[in-house]
């Protein structure tokens, strides 16, 4: 597989999300679906939709979001949309809480390591392609969160959070927490339901990866730390794979002491393997050309 090509700004503004959009020359057919993290009740560091209002309206999408499998405010659907009104996501544009009702969408994973099948918003089937927006930062339980973070565990519903965070264990979010598995299998089952939404899209998908308050936490948690480093920038792929592959590379030469935190976070938790696993699975790459955009 020749190499993917990642375009990357330093300059992190509304409108070089856009300008960094044109460059990858990625034309999304149809109904577009933005897909966004909505951002934790007490979260500081999420992408606000006003930052995002530029690009959103570019490709004319919708903003999809799923709900949670664990306590919180964004954990069932009248919660959600009550946050989501509170967050003003649909101030500015459509949103979709894709699974705001039943029954969720099945989609096979037939060479998946560790899942055979992933639980989807239903209303993922009403999309013809996908814009996954993604705030790079940490993740207490996959390392870090990127495009894989967003396409996996991002796009499943209640129950497919469940499955994956179990390693295929179960689907029922009151046994969530009685059933996790070794971390590689989360992360390998983090890698299979990625591809399958990947697969499902049939390449009518670019990705956008916004390195700014970068906390070791993640967006879903209500109490994140601080941003332990500087601003880095802008990249764009459509290959999610390598996209967040030359984020952990510039977190990794970064000259920001504050990256000692985030990396230890990041190898805690073998964050790296969900990159691993994604490329085994062939769906993109990790060699990639970063290629700068003024």
């Amino acid at each position: 597989m020749e190499k993917a090509k990642v375009y990357f700004c330093k300059e992190i503004t509304p409108e070089n999300i856009v300008n960094i959009f044109k460059t990858l020359g990625k034309e999304l057919p149809g109904k577009v679906a933005v897909k966004m993290h909505s951002g934790e009740k007490g979260n500081q560091n999420y992408l606000r939709p006003e930052f995002v209002k530029k690009m959103v309206e570019y490709v004319d999408g919708t903003v999809v979001e799923c709900n949670t499998a664990y306590e919180g405010a964004r954990n069932y659907t009248e919660k959600h949309l009550k946050l989501i009104k509170e967050h003003e996501w649909d101030k500015y544009f459509k949103f979709d809480l894709m699974d705001a009702e039943g029954p969720d969408l099945e989609l096979d994973v037939p060479n998946g390591k560790i899942l055979k099948k992933n639980y989807v918003g239903k209303d993922l089937a009403n999309y013809d392609s996908m814009l996954v927006l993604s705030h790079f930062k940490g993740h207490a339980m996959g390392g870090y969160g990127g495009a894989l973070k967003q396409l996996s565990i991002g796009c499943a519903s209640s129950a497919g959070k469940t499955l994956i965070h179990t390693a295929g264990v179960t689907d029922d979010q009151t046994k969530l927490f009685d059933n996790l598995p070794e971390q590689d299998r989360f992360l390998e089952a983090m890698a299979d339901a990625a591809s399958s939404v990947v697969n499902h899209f049939k390449g009518n998908m670019a990705f956008i990866n916004v390195m700014k308050n970068i906390s070791k936490d993640c967006d879903c948690d209500g109490n994140a730390s601080l941003p332990c480093m500087k601003n880095i920038g802008i990249l764009a792929s459509t290959d999610p794979i390598a996209i967040d592959q030359a984020c952990l590379d510039l977190v990794y030469n970064s000259e920001d002491p504050g990256k000692d935190i985030l990396i230890k976070r990041i190898e805690s938790l073998h964050g790296v393997h969900t990159i691993e696993a994604a490329a085994e699975l062939g769906f993109g790459t990790r060699e990639y050309e970063l290629i700068n955009v003024d």
